[in-house]
């Protein structure tokens, strides 16, 4: 048996103002920092206290690690980060209000560009701030691993490799394993986990700042999953899914 806990990052400041963030690295909100630290108070009092956390390249996620696991007194354990962990690249939505996307093209358009499996948004052009190339993070990646905009069946592909080559060793090793990262990442992940299929994943949320802890066979298929704070969770979720809504 392996336990393998996941965790989106706290709200961010783009979470509040209710705009895209995708790729872009936007601190947490106050709030967003409250919850991190409570996520690992709740570590402690599920007495599940991680081994080893992986984050993406982003500061709400590693962030929210470094929070959260300070809380639990976990601060010490080993840290590994990938970009394959960040969030899904919302190519030229990024930064753009979710509110304003969503009168101007319409309910049905906003939808699939957020939520759909396989349909990605407009493509950020090469020269914009908001392309990978122009971090310096991301020098040391070929162009082709770098997207101008990404649907959820991308993140997928690009996590994956990370899944099999670096969380499921620590996972077959007995480490309690926490991976702190990004919505759909995380729903990715998910997906792959649990077997949904493209129209299941449309209405998968989220919240941040909740871990959800999953118990796996030694297939490393799910025995049982569920938040550590049910009743908090279906909440933020609902919170979630009405986005793009003032």
């Amino acid at each position: 048996m392996s336990t393998l806990v996941l965790l989106r990052h706290g709200e961010s400041l783009w979470n509040q103002q209710n705009r895209f963030t995708g790729w872009e690295d936007v601190d947490l909100a106050p709030e967003g920092e409250q919850e991190a630290r409570h996520a690992g108070e709740m570590f402690v009092h599920a007495g599940l206290l991680p081994d080893v956390v992986h984050t993406s390249l982003l500061k709400r996620a590693i962030r929210t690690a470094d929070l959260s696991l300070a809380a639990a007194g976990r601060h010490w354990i080993p840290v590994r980060r990938s970009w394959r962990l960040n969030e899904r690249h919302y190519g030229d939505l990024q930064g753009r209000d979710k509110a304003e996307t969503l009168a101007r093209f319409g309910e049905e358009q906003f939808t699939i560009w957020r939520r759909s499996f396989d349909t990605p948004p407009p493509a950020v052009s090469r020269d914009s701030p908001y392309h990978p190339a122009n971090d310096p993070r991301y020098a040391a990646l070929a162009p082709e691993q770098l997207p101008a905009t990404e649907a959820l069946s991308n993140v997928l592909e690009r996590m994956l490799p990370y899944w099999y080559d670096s969380i499921v060793p620590d996972l077959r090793a007995g480490h309690v394993t926490l991976v702190a990262a990004h919505g759909n990442s995380l729903r990715a992940l998910v997906m792959h986990l649990q077997g949904l299929t493209a129209a299941d994943v449309v209405t998968l949320n989220i919240p941040t700042g909740i871990a959800l802890r999953f118990e796996l066979d030694e297939s490393l298929r799910p025995t049982s999953s569920a938040y550590l704070d049910p009743e908090a969770a279906s909440v933020a979720a609902a919170k979630v899914a009405s986005q793009g809504k003032r």
